[in-house]
């Protein structure tokens, strides 16, 4: 650790109104400056490159019925640098780099209770985040925080693009649309990330080490001015609270982050997120393994020669001799396997998570998956396992289960915030690995807890049952936006693959509508360490174009690349496994000519193997070829189409 830009002992000299702190990030690209405005109230803004991209802003909590930011004097700062790796057990990279400059500003009521409070400020390449530590005192033990008053001012209307979720209490599954930033108002309410181009650069506002807190979202600033305020999920209990306060322990938000770059594409390759998160929690982690898996409920499931069947011992054999087939590793068993299941599994007299329905013979499937070498996932209502977690945990483990799916939370107040880690603490004492679906967006918890491995949190393959939400240029937006945070489990592998004009909702075996090679590109540009082969075996059997790409993409990566892309129109992906490039497109329903830089490769080039649209949406053309960094690659891609390429390097 190092001094960085001054001392604290200029800095109590001269505690005045308008006094200017500054942090840099170590590229000296990025900077974020702290004042206090006349009412004593720290504000801080953001440049890249010399731009402006957040306007001053306050920092600033309601705790009880005082707000704690107001009337303030600086009263000292230690400046610090760091330069760490840690290992990533599974994402988008092997390993993260921790570099940042940091400041930690020292701030005083001058009158009143004289409450003390500390903004932690921390700049990086890719990135500035703060938060707020509220040391521990007399003026605040037992204290509650009932507002966050931090927000995010535009010193322009920028082009914009959030989920405006509407309501606390979602399964956060939506439409990233544009955002006029003149009309923000006060009762919108948008989930992270909301993500903006200036013009010169481009950022994402993401939270960070969300551990005992209430989750944030973003509304307008009430004023009427371009920008957005942090508003906390309220408590269930009394919707006055947001954050229930440790008498002994300091107060500490979650850091606020303000992901920085050229191109908003460029965030793809960021890992700020868990940088900023608490370090792993599980020492041994060699149990936590990626891959592929079969999935029962998405087709149906629908088994040619079962007719009729739903959740079945024979049913589950089959979804297991398809994966043994094609190398996957894992095959998930939905909703229905256990006792007093059905309607989602929710809480009701006669559920029993240790016992399984009279269709299934889980001792049986579990053996015989063994024997196969696949292993299993179970779906599981986060209220029934809630009832019985170390009894259930304790079950799957003795039969060999690989991981859980925990379903239908749809909170993040401070409540369900600490459940989670109650829920993978336990799941960790019982080497099971976690998806959680009806989960809020990713806050970098993969890092605490590296066997929480994927989650939903997006609206995904699943919505192609039942509305036409599901398009191509959805998905698209996602990878500029939702898919930035972290993984998600958006249950790719649809072969049932129409034309938007030519699709229909149904249930079972349901479609999709884009191409066969853009859901090949799921599987690159959507992380996922735990990645769904969602269609039904005979699918597969029947229309194989592309599969043979499925058999052999990795679900977990060594290192990431945006490589071409215009937000909401298309996006070129390479991620790298061992010397192996993965490439993936995905269009929207425009078609285009695209030119892709291969700079990344080394000297000799590599040999292509390529995966393009068809003549039409179910098939796929493929060709081998020798390509260069020397000279870009040309992808054609279809409307609603996409390309995947596997590049070898010698």
């Amino acid at each position: 650790m190092k001094r960085l830009l001054g001392t604290a002992a200029l800095l109590v000299a001269a505690p005045a109104a308008g006094q200017t702190l500054e942090l840099v990030s170590p590229d000296g690209a990025n900077r974020v400056v702290v004042t206090l405005d006349r009412q004593g109230v720290p504000n801080y803004t953001v440049q890249r490159r010399g731009e402006l991209v957040l306007a001053p802003a306050p920092i600033a909590l309601d705790l009880d019925r005082d707000m704690l930011g107001w009337g303030m004097a600086v009263t000292g700062s230690e400046a610090s640098s760091a330069d760490t790796r840690y290992k990533i057990v599974l994402g988008k990279a092997a390993e993260g780099r921790d570099r940042y400059n940091q400041r930690i500003v020292h701030l005083q009521e001058r009158g009143g209770a004289k409450r003390r409070m500390d903004i932690i400020l921390r700049a990086y390449d890719d990135g500035i985040a703060f938060r707020m530590l509220v040391p521990v005192q007399p003026a605040t033990a037992a204290a509650v925080v009932r507002y966050e008053r931090t927000g995010f001012y535009f010193p322009q209307p920028w082009k914009c693009w959030g989920f405006n979720v509407g309501r606390f209490g979602s399964s956060h599954e939506g439409e990233f649309d544009p955002v006029d930033t003149t009309r923000l108002r006060d009762h919108n309410l948008f989930d992270v990330p909301f993500v903006c181009e200036t013009g010169k650069g481009a950022f994402a506002i993401a939270e960070a080490d969300l551990i005992d807190f209430a989750a944030m979202y973003l509304t307008g600033r009430g004023d009427g001015g371009p920008g957005l305020q942090v508003k906390l999920s309220p408590s269930l209990d009394d919707p006055r609270i947001a954050v229930h306060t440790r008498i002994g322990s300091p107060i500490v938000t979650p850091w606020r982050v303000v992901m920085l770059a050229d191109r908003l594409g460029t965030l793809q390759e960021s890992t700020l997120l868990t940088s900023l998160s608490s370090p792993s929690r599980i020492e041994d982690t060699s149990w936590i393994q990626p891959g592929l898996t079969s999935w029962d409920w998405w087709s149906g499931p629908v088994i040619a020669k079962l007719p009729g069947q739903r959740t079945t011992t024979a049913v589950a054999k089959a979804f297991i001799d398809f994966a043994a087939a094609n190398g996957m590793p894992y095959t998930m068993i939905d909703e229905g396997w256990y006792a007093g299941a059905g309607g989602g599994g929710v809480r009701r007299p006669g559920v029993d998570i240790t016992k399984w329905a009279d269709a299934i013979n889980l001792q049986e499937v579990a053996d015989y998956a063994r024997a196969k070498k696949v292993r299993l996932w179970l779906w599981a209502h986060w209220q029934a396992l809630d009832e019985q977690m170390e009894d259930a945990l304790a079950l799957y483990e003795k039969l060999g289960v690989a991981g859980i799916k925990i379903d239908f939370m749809e909170r993040d107040d401070q409540w369900m915030v600490n459940w989670y880690q109650k829920l993978l603490g336990a799941a960790a004492r019982h080497h099971l690995m976690v998806d959680l679906h009806g989960a809020f967006a990713p806050r970098g918890l993969t890092r605490t807890w590296p066997n929480f491995v994927t989650q939903e949190g997006v609206m995904g393959a699943e919505y192609n049952k039942w509305s036409t939400r599901a398009t191509a240029g959805n998905d698209v937006m996602l990878a500029y936006t939702r898919g930035l945070l972290g993984p998600m489990d958006y249950t790719p592998g649809g072969f049932r693959n129409v034309a938007p004009a030519d699709f229909r909702m149904r249930g079972d075996l349901p479609m999709v509508q884009s191409t066969r090679a853009h859901g090949l590109a799921m599987y690159v540009v959507f992380l996922s360490p735990l990645q769904a082969v969602a269609d039904s075996p005979d699918t597969y059997a029947a229309s194989p174009a592309g599969f043979d790409f499925l058999r052999q993409v990795p679900t977990s990566w060594d290192e990431t690349r945006f490589l071409a892309g215009e937000t909401g129109a298309y996006i070129v992906l390479a991620r790298r496994k061992g010397k192996s490039w993965y490439l993936g497109a995905m269009n929207d329903g425009k078609a285009r000519t695209v030119s892709v830089p291969l700079d990344f490769l080394g000297p000799r080039g590599a040999e292509a193997r390529i995966w393009s649209d068809g003549a039409v949406p179910d098939a796929v053309q493929v060709e081998t070829k020798r390509v260069s960094r020397d000279a870009p690659l040309t992808l054609t891609l279809a409307a609603t189409g996409g390309t995947v390429a596997v590049l070898q390097e010698r």
